[in-house]
């Protein structure tokens, strides 16, 4: 496929096509309805099914099914749609489908606004749903990286059989970009596991209750050995100047972009500051920073926030240097220049 100018949104869904997904379920919520309406679009072009369902409930337990029958398959919605499938995710988590879900976050609490927000961080890196339960979570800062990690999503569930995520802002998700789509993936093995509807299926049985509270918690001991093997290697981050670096920014999604630039206009006035942007929120890059907090002199974290991420950066450093927060809230994307002022004032402080 050649280079094509393309919005967010739409590059999830043609980068899901490529990594074989082949149904999408879902209900349309801005800023994220051009996934659904992409994914109307394409997907029956090359033999998949879009269905619109009555709700985002209704959307996540389709997704269960389709998972359980072996074939790639997707959601996608924004803040207040993903805080309804929280229990079907759970679900998804408990009966170890790989699964993806795509979260294009905007301003709340409540219904708030369409404006891009990034706190959905807590309910869904901390499980919003219930149980002792992991999703991945990949965080892209661009277009490109819109395809580029949903296409990772799937291989990444289907490798741990979980449910992956992709965290979006809403303003990663509206952006237009040149995007150079990768060839698709090979074609898929049947799963072991999965229900075929056929004669050998007939013992197979997927679901999430076991009634015997010690094979319950047989079971939550696999999932947190599991979720090891991914904090071991699955950790995923960039590095920008972080080689001589005094001070560290830390952001995701499109506060990266403007924390590159703020680096840049920083670097040229003298003050050795760098940048690390988690690409996986979980696993978290813990180790990472660990080792950053033996030779810098401060953090600070920026996030479209009242400051959630930083509570992960904060166990990082467990203490070991100061960790300082700036947040915009309500959608409010903060400038370069607003960047640099504040970032004076704690340096300076």
């Amino acid at each position: 496929m050649a280079k094509q100018l393309i919005k967010g949104n739409e590059a999830i869904v043609k980068g899901a096509i490529l990594a074989g997904c082949r149904f999408f379920f879902g209900y349309p919520i801005t800023p994220a309805s051009e996934i659904a309406e992409a994914a109307a679009y394409y997907l029956p072009r090359v033999g998949g099914t879009f269905l619109q369902a009555e709700s985002e409930i209704a959307s996540i337990n389709m997704l269960y099914g389709a998972a359980s029958g072996g074939v790639r398959a997707m959601t996608a919605s924004s803040s207040p749609g993903i805080s309804l499938k929280q229990e079907g995710i759970s679900y998804c988590a408990g009966s170890e489908l790989p699964v993806v879900i795509v979260d294009i976050m905007r301003g709340g609490p409540g219904l708030g606004n369409i404006a891009p927000e990034q706190s959905d961080y807590n309910q869904m890196i901390k499980g919003g749903g219930h149980g002792n339960y992991k999703v991945i979570a990949l965080a892209p800062n661009c277009a490109q990286e819109m395809c580029d990690l949903t296409m990772l999503a799937f291989e990444l569930a289907d490798k741990y059989r979980n449910p992956a995520a992709i965290m979006a802002d809403g303003f990663i998700g509206q952006m237009m970009e040149p995007v150079e789509f990768p060839e698709a993936l090979p074609r898929l093995e049947k799963k072991e596991w999965a229900i075929y509807a056929e004669g050998q299926d007939d013992d197979k049985l997927i679901c999430s209750i076991l009634l015997d509270p010690p094979e319950l918690e047989q079971h939550n001991i696999k999932l947190q050995e599991k979720y090891a093997k991914i904090r071991q290697n699955e950790v995923r981050y960039e590095d920008y100047y972080l080689d001589d670096a005094d001070f560290i920014l830390i952001g995701y999604g499109v506060v990266s972009r403007v924390l590159q630039s703020a680096v840049d206009e920083l670097r040229a006035a003298g003050i050795k500051i760098g940048m690390l942007r988690p690409v996986s929120l979980f696993p978290f890059p813990t180790e990472h920073i660990q080792h950053l907090a033996e030779r810098v002199k401060k953090f600070i974290v920026i996030e479209l926030s009242n400051g959630q991420m930083v509570d992960d950066v904060r166990l990082a450093v467990n203490g070991a240097k100061p960790v300082e927060f700036y947040g915009r809230m309500g959608g409010v994307v903060p400038t370069t220049d607003e960047i640099i002022a504040n970032v004076r004032k704690i340096i300076e402080a």
